[in-house]
């Protein structure tokens, strides 16, 4: 088992920003996941570089705009036609 927990740094960001700064999202979680299963190591070298360039791509827009990019922003769960959202 592995524990996140906040870290303090004093600064206002987006949510998404949050979630990056304490390690919390899912480019780092992906990440993690590939380095605590060394069997995933030699078949996603790629997709652990792909994860750490969107946590650089990420910042960009926060600095310029102070919104999360588009693709973090307007994220939304697709829910498949056989499912509905009713009780």
């Amino acid at each position: 088992m592995h524990v996140r927990g906040y870290k303090e740094e004093g600064t206002i960001t987006t949510p998404f920003d949050m979630t990056v700064l304490n390690d919390l999202d899912r480019f780092h979680l992906v990440m993690d996941t590939i380095d605590r299963l060394p069997q995933l190591k030699a078949k996603t070298a790629y997709l652990k570089h792909e994860m750490q360039d969107k946590l650089i791509e990420h910042k960009y827009p926060i600095r310029k705009n102070g919104l999360d990019m588009p693709e973090i922003r307007d994220w939304k769960w697709k829910v498949n036609d056989s499912q509905t959202n009713e009780i």
